[in-house]
């Protein structure tokens, strides 16, 4: 079984170290795309084309299924992605977890990027999924950015920032772009202390997309099985190491075990 992930930057290394925890035995294809990105400040059209040339490069390895591991693309890209590639290949998604922080009654946040924040998108997930919760819109500029280049510093500001803006009596935080999970500890810890340790659930999409695409396979989570599965690594369509910053998140570390040089 091969499975195919896709993003502009290492945002996708939540998802795939999911897949890999799920289906030790499975192969894995990482494309993304520095020479192109960020995506974000992109228009529409040109995120398309950019976003559409990663998912190519990633199908030429014949995958049996690909996954958008990038909320700005599966809003902008997913219709041309799946009219393209499937039914040959099945597309999966991105969703922010919106649906299930608010089916737990609570005080919900979403931390996403400037660009998803106030959306049309976002706000129509939260009309279909989150009526009569209390929702607060999150925007945390820079932090994708802190997130791509592995800079303690910038994740730290850009953290505080968005942790003055998210109010205290909130419940549930939902990371609403692929790159915040691999800071989820960092989140947790800035908003713990504010509220001196009160708890928050978080929700991110990593896991959850990661057994779509299993579901979509007819296959089931297997996390006994021996760890035997490949890694492929592409970067803007060329075939080649994972960046040095992946290594400084658990996630890259659990893939770069798994015979991918780093660099």
């Amino acid at each position: 079984m091969k499975i195919a992930l896709m993003d502009s930057g290492i945002g996708l290394l939540a998802a795939a170290a999911a897949v890999r925890r799920l289906r030790p035995d499975a192969d894995l294809v990482v494309s993304s795309d520095p020479d192109g990105m960020p995506w974000g400040p992109r228009t529409p059209a040109d995120l398309t084309g950019r976003a559409l040339a990663v998912a190519r490069a990633a199908a030429a390895h014949r995958p049996d299924a690909l996954i958008v591991a990038c909320n700005t693309a599966t809003v902008h890209a997913l219709d041309t992605m799946r009219a393209e590639l499937e039914p040959g290949i099945p597309v999966i998604g991105t969703v922010p977890a919106i649906k299930p922080a608010a089916a737990a009654g609570g005080r919900v946040a979403i931390w996403a990027t400037p660009a998803t924040t106030g959306s049309p998108y976002q706000r129509g997930l939260i009309r279909d999924f989150a009526t009569g919760a209390r929702v607060t819109e999150v925007p945390c500029p820079g932090l994708a950015d802190a997130v791509e280049a592995a800079d303690d510093d910038a994740v730290a500001a850009a953290v505080a920032a968005a942790t003055a803006l998210t109010p205290p009596d909130v419940t549930d935080v939902v990371l609403g772009c692929t790159h915040y999970e691999l800071v989820e500890a960092a989140i947790r810890a800035a908003l713990d202390e504010r509220t001196r340790g009160a708890g928050y659930v978080f929700h991110g999409s990593a896991e959850p997309v990661a057994l779509q695409a299993l579901r979509r396979l007819g296959v089931g989570p297997a996390p006994e099985l021996p760890r035997t599965g490949g890694l492929t690594v592409l970067r803007s369509g060329r075939e080649g190491n994972l960046p040095a910053a992946a290594l400084a998140y658990a996630e890259g570390q659990l893939l770069a075990g798994h015979r991918a040089p780093v660099g």
